[in-house]
């Protein structure tokens, strides 16, 4: 073995021995309408329903006790909540109206607001506090300074098909989830920072298996940028190395009751987020929040 091939195994060890491994349910939050999605900001929980009114509920982080409701104007077509510390902004997509609303907490109002032009799926923030707006029917990914300027749109590879949710890595890399129903391939893919390639992936034809998907549907990424992956229609909440190396099954259908279809991932108390939806008879109806204790090795 040489010198070389010594620090590889040495950099493969460490990194391995900072996996994150998911532990009890800490709590679960009432079940309910659809849940949209959901996110943290200081010492609150915001939960994003799918109703007419009322549309954020606000918890307690440490606690999980019931605060308040948030009511989100142009109600109608959420469709995820993503938050930035920096700004104390909590961001929310709408489908319907194709744009971008911006809660201030601190004035607990409408702060801002602006135009996607384009159908979002999911979104989320990066390290410089913009919001990534991921755009499937397009494959396109938008980046918007907290107030609203379009800042760059890159339009993804060919074979990147319906994607779903994009996180940035702290190196400009984006961490991307793709693949519908009906599409063959579904995967995760690391994708270099201009848009043009793809760097690493996991996944392929659609399938139960290990290192196969059903619907890659949303993401989460740890202080290590360990990746979880929400595998819709499989049941299941996947982990993955930094190098999108697979690494086990973190949640399975026996912790949930329902689809996993939203992540969020708490770094500083370590507790992973997962919306649990019930779909029936061709309709979304109930939805819950299952929270999960984090760990290292």
């Amino acid at each position: 073995m040489t010198a070389l091939d010594t620090v590889s195994s040495l950099s493969l060890i460490k990194s391995v021995l900072s996996v994150c491994t998911v532990g009890q349910v800490v709590h679960t939050l009432p079940e309910r309408e659809r849940v949209r999605g959901m996110t943290s900001l200081a010492d609150e929980v915001y939960l994003l329903r799918q109703k007419e009114r009322d549309q954020v509920e606000v918890y307690d982080v440490i606690n999980f006790h019931f605060r308040r409701f948030l009511t989100v104007p142009y109600s109608g077509g959420f469709i995820d909540i993503a938050s930035c510390e920096h700004c104390r902004y909590v961001y929310i997509a709408n489908e319907t109206d194709y744009c971008i609303h911006g809660l201030d907490v601190g004035l607990q109002s409408a702060g801002t607001w602006w135009c996607v032009k384009d159908k979002p799926a999911c979104i989320s923030v990066n390290a410089a506090h913009n919001v990534l707006v991921t755009c499937n029917e397009v494959r396109k990914i938008k980046e918007f300074s907290s107030h609203g300027d379009l800042l760059r749109e890159l339009t993804l590879l060919d074979e990147v098909i319906n994607p779903w949710h994009a996180i940035q890595t702290r190196n400009g890399e984006l961490i991307v989830c793709h693949g519908d129903r009906v599409d063959a391939v579904h995967r995760v893919c690391k994708i270099s920072p201009d848009g043009r390639h793809i760097i690493q992936s996991n996944g392929g034809l659609r399938g139960s298996n290990i290192g196969q998907y059903k619907v890659p549907r949303h993401l989460a990424v740890d202080n290590n940028e360990f990746v979880f992956v929400a595998d819709q229609n499989n049941q299941r909440v996947t982990l993955l190395s930094p190098t999108l190396d697979y690494i086990r099954q973190v949640v399975s259908s026996d912790d949930l009751k329902w689809l996993p279809v939203r992540l969020y991932f708490d770094a500083q108390r370590r507790r992973l987020y997962v919306a649990d939806n019930e779909y029936k008879n061709g309709e979304w109806t109930s939805g819950r929040v299952v929270v999960f204790s984090v760990s290292k090795l």
